[in-house]
């Protein structure tokens, strides 16, 4: 009942939807360079360029549009941004095989990528009542789950039916329909931060000891998801056959654990504080990925991946809820770019380190992925006495908001 009374919230379904639009290029970009590079002849080491470009200007970019955004508004900064990134599909899609276009168009659309992702976890409290805060973001949480598997197969089948270029121009098409829908949504237009806090300086959230300590922690579960892609990958290659759809089967049974754990999650009637929840969920993502140091036959291995995914997307929205509570006053959606950065941060760092163990031992591509969530999640709970809201809720909503 929680989600039917959720979805009956004016506006809730129109962001929802408009933000699983506009995020949809964040889950195609990395495969559809590739595709789109390799295809007009270029070698590996340019598309390496390409998608390197396009990560860390989307790690750099992230944070200063929300900075923007907490100063002057959603509207003006999503559309801007969607139009500038579409830009930049515009020179990949019309020059990839461009030893210059392409990894500066792919830089383009990474570091104007709409913010939506910050934004909307910064509307949830304008949208919905307090009590029902846990649902939404457990929600949103969840509908990340359905982009991590939706994106490839959309540039899959694109690729397939029209070229890699016309699935570039889509993602351009996307993120400027998704920014529009939210941007045009009466609480997107009437949300306004709260007055900048006077301590928040140039560091802006990173200022709060809580809400960086908390970073470092969601960045080993980052880093943890980027090791257990290739440990998914090397797992299959060692089992031919074992599983049917290989390495997908099993990222995409991960992913399916975290859907159901955020709809459990965002269902259960919490009365523990939002700290000692993530703490304690990040230590449960640990102990769910520590079976997979066994690397049992695949049909056991299909049933660890389903585990392993359980914890990630409730421990992400519980994460949102702490990040508003941490956050200094007037940077909330500052704050919640940073946590876009810093996991992706991770998971790329994850990503290369296990990439580099495969060659030699799977087993130790296992520990590399336990590894990154069990630093995180016992960092959280060495920290915990740090991770308490700030006298005044960057979360609060003001009453005009709440209104429109």
């Amino acid at each position: 009942m929680g989600y039917l009374a959720l979805l009956r919230a004016p506006h809730v379904t129109r962001l929802l939807l408009g933000t699983l639009l506009g995020r949809l290029p964040a889950g195609m970009t990395a495969l559809v360079i590739a595709l789109a590079l390799r295809e007009a002849g270029a070698p590996y080491s340019r598309i390496g360029l390409a998608t390197a470009a396009y990560a860390i200007a989307a790690a750099v970019g992230g944070p200063v549009l929300g900075r923007i955004v907490d100063r002057t508004g959603q509207p003006r900064v999503l559309i801007a941004s969607a139009v500038v990134a579409g830009f930049g599909y515009a020179l990949l899609a019309l020059a990839p095989g461009s030893p210059l276009a392409a990894p500066v168009g792919a830089a383009i659309a990474g570091l104007a990528m709409p913010p939506l992702e910050p934004c909307l976890r910064s509307l949830w409290p304008a949208v919905v009542e307090e009590e029902q805060l846990d649902t939404a973001y457990a929600f949103d949480s969840a509908s990340q789950q359905v982009l991590y598997v939706a994106g490839p197969l959309a540039v899959a089948a694109l690729a397939a039916a029209f070229g890699p270029s016309t699935a570039l121009w889509t993602a351009a098409a996307l993120g400027l329909l998704g920014a529009l829908v939210v941007a045009t949504t009466a609480p997107a237009r009437a949300w306004q931060a709260p007055p900048r806090a006077a301590s928040a300086g140039l560091l802006g959230p990173l200022r709060s000891p809580g809400l960086v300590l908390l970073l470092l922690g969601l960045a080993g579960a980052g880093w943890t998801v980027g090791a257990q892609n290739v440990l998914f990958i090397a797992y299959a290659e060692d089992h031919p056959g074992g599983l049917p759809g290989g390495a997908g089967s099993l990222l995409a049974l991960a992913a399916l654990g975290g859907l159901v754990g955020a709809l459990v999650y965002g269902a259960l009637p919490w009365r523990i504080s939002t700290a000692t929840r993530t703490w304690t969920i990040a230590l449960a993502m640990a102990a769910s990925y520590l079976p997979l140091l066994l690397l049992p036959g695949p049909a056991a291995m299909a049933g660890l991946a389903l585990l392993s995914g359980i914890a990630l997307a409730p421990l992400l929205a519980a994460a949102f809820v702490l990040v508003a509570e941490l956050a200094p006053a007037g940077t909330v959606t500052e704050a919640f770019a940073w946590l876009v950065t810093l996991f992706a941060t991770g998971n790329a760092a994850g990503y290369a380190v296990s990439g580099l163990l495969a060659t030699d031992s799977l087993p130790s591509v296992a520990l590399c992925a336990t590894a990154g969530i069990g630093l995180g999640g016992v960092l959280l709970f060495g920290c915990r006495g740090r991770l308490r809201a700030v006298p005044a809720p960057a979360a609060a909503a003001p009453e005009h908001v709440r209104a429109a």
